[in-house]
């Protein structure tokens, strides 16, 4: 698995190049929702073509996942779950915070998963059992303690239509923020998750169910030693309606925290 690691590492790298070379250096002129999506798609499609292309030439026998909001994962056989261009607002918006992320689902759970933010240089990727590497080196969370911690925490593209996921969100924030320094929005879920495993985050939550982009996080946070619950801290699975990953030092006391909710 590792050689699939490091060659799924290469193809988002391509892609990356890809979708970085074509975006603007001014934020999109859109007047509409709809003007927005057609400019995405007219950028996005090519590289999830390229995507797929590459993927399935590399495990031609895994099955493809077309729907990245979906809620259900399949529960057996071997499945390829992508988001060329994760992090559409802030790619449209001339941001640097948006990646390219790959997961290939066995059996329902996360075997490999690689997130690539191309503008920052970062390739995190992990297979299961096989730890989880930064640019191909080992990294692990970094012991701190609330004080001295920086947190972040994020929305599904859906949340709205959550009505208690979105109160909780909210409340959240009252929760934690006298306790740390900072709690920022810093891009994709997937890519924030994978910042916690890396260390430069401590930890990041997230309200609503949200599988497909919090899968290939969860599985290099936990590979790279942090530790991935519900924000009451039981086990997180892809029908979890919440989500947190933290370094261990603090992640039983964010669930104190967040068990107000």
């Amino acid at each position: 698995m590792l050689e699939t690691l490091a060659a799924v590492e290469r193809i988002v790298r391509e892609v990356g190049r890809e979708l970085a070379g074509r975006q603007a250096a001014e934020p999109l002129a859109a007047a509409t929702a709809e003007e927005a999506r057609a400019a995405f798609e007219a950028l996005d499609r090519p590289a999830a073509l390229l995507l797929r292309e590459r993927l399935t030439e590399l495990r031609p026998r895994a099955g493809w996942l077309d729907d990245e909001w979906a809620r259900e994962v399949p529960g057996a056989g071997e499945w390829w779950l992508c988001d060329a261009t994760d992090g559409a607002v802030q790619y449209l918006s001339a941001l640097p915070q948006w990646a390219v992320t790959v997961t290939l689902l066995r059996d329902g759970a996360p075997a490999l998963a690689v997130v690539h933010a191309p503008l920052a240089g970062a390739t995190y990727g992990a297979v299961a059992g096989g730890g989880a590497r930064l640019n191909g080196r080992r990294r692990a969370p970094r012991p701190r303690a609330l004080a001295t911690a920086l947190l972040a925490t994020a929305q599904p593209p859906r949340i709205a239509r959550d009505p208690a996921a979105l109160r909780a969100a909210g409340a959240s924030l009252t929760a934690v923020l006298p306790h740390v320094p900072a709690v920022r929005n810093l891009g994709p879920a997937a890519l924030q998750v994978a910042q916690v495993g890396s260390g430069h985050l401590t930890a990041f939550w997230q309200y609503g169910a949200d599988p497909a982009n919090l899968l290939p996080g969860a599985l290099l946070a936990a590979e790279a030693g942090a530790v991935v619950s519900d924000v009451r801290g039981a086990p997180w699975t892809p029908a979890a309606p919440s989500f947190l990953a933290a370094a261990p030092g603090v992640h039983a006391e964010l669930v104190g925290l967040l068990r107000r909710v």
